[in-house]
């Protein structure tokens, strides 16, 4: 990317407290030109990843941003979500006001579409919840993986236990058909799983030194960690979204492998499970991330959002 330039992203989300977190890092980017946001049913329900868009949105003042509902439920599954994580409206009861905007008319599938077709090859995607809004959109559009540049997906357990099943990472687990249409397509993608997420995170007493003079993005990490940090006691944060908003900035800041990636879509216990078939290349190859540089990341999380960042160990 030439200097000064910047890159035409949709960012795919079913907002809860680490999308919102996501969000905030592409909106403070300004390498980032953030041309909508679409939503989908994961974290919480659809209608509330919608409102809960809508409302981190105008709180970071990046109220021009158009939004997009998606897909209300998995391709062939009944939805599950993860409110015992994110508080029962995805955001840990953060005081964020009501947003007064709805979303825009066209489904997130469509524009999805549509934006691809208009960008010449200039789109980039960042897919931070379940895959149903993009599997869909392949099958409107099948030549989409020759319209779109770069897809990052926060998704995937390849070689650590999942936290939605013991082989599933929750957003695969959610709706594995899609993953795996997703999967078996020619996307430019990058996986960024567990595995590097894990190794990630904002402490209690980072967390702590957050001010009211942080401005709206650090005063939004505040509120929608509370929750966490308070209720349940959590001493760190895994920062899974904002990882793959910070790959698609620095890509350099993971060390990844080539080969196609293979879903379980089956109906036993380890349907959702994402392993990397580790090849020379060929159709269908993605890259999947193994380690992290997570220093390097936690600087540039810390250095946008205004969030004190002091010197902890990985993992």
């Amino acid at each position: 990317m030439s200097a000064g330039s910047t890159m035409n992203v949709i960012m795919d989300v079913d907002t809860g407290v680490d999308d919102a977190m996501a969000l905030a890092m592409a909106v403070a980017s300004p390498e980032i030109d953030l041309v909508g946001v679409t939503t989908v049913a994961g974290n919480v329900s659809l209608v509330q990843a919608t409102s809960n868009t809508l409302r981190v949105l105008d709180y970071l003042e990046a109220s021009r941003i158009p939004v997009y509902r998606g897909m209300s439920r998995p391709l062939s599954r009944d939805h599950f979500d993860a409110v015992h994580f994110h508080g029962t409206d995805g955001l840990g009861g953060a005081p964020i006001p009501v947003s007064h905007r709805s979303q825009e008319p066209m489904t997130a599938p469509e524009f999805i579409v549509q934006t691809a077709r208009e960008s010449n090859g200039d789109l980039n995607l960042v897919c931070v919840g379940p895959l149903t809004n993009l599997a869909v959109a392949l099958s409107l559009e099948p030549d989409l993986p020759r319209l779109v540049s770069r897809l990052v997906i926060m998704g995937g357990a390849f070689t650590v236990a999942g936290n939605a099943t013991p082989w599933a990472e929750f957003n695969i687990a959610v709706d594995p058909e899609a993953a795996r249409i997703v999967a078996d397509s020619d996307l430019n993608a990058t996986w960024i799983g567990l595995d590097v997420t894990h190794q990630t995170s904002l402490y209690r007493d980072e967390w702590d030194k957050i001010t009211d003079d942080s401005g709206p993005a650090g005063t939004l990490v505040r509120e929608v960690c509370r929750y966490s940090f308070t209720e349940r006691g959590d001493q760190n944060m895994h920062l899974h979204d904002p990882l793959a908003v910070g790959v698609l900035l620095q890509p350099g800041l993971v060390t990844s492998e080539a080969g196609p990636v293979m879903v379980d879509t089956s109906l036993s216990s380890s349907a959702g499970m994402a392993r990397l078939i580790r090849s020379e290349g060929g159709q269908n190859s993605a890259e999947v991330a193994l380690s992290v540089r997570s220093t390097e990341f936690r600087s540039l999380f810390g250095g946008l959002l205004g969030v004190p960042i002091h010197d902890h160990e990985s993992g």
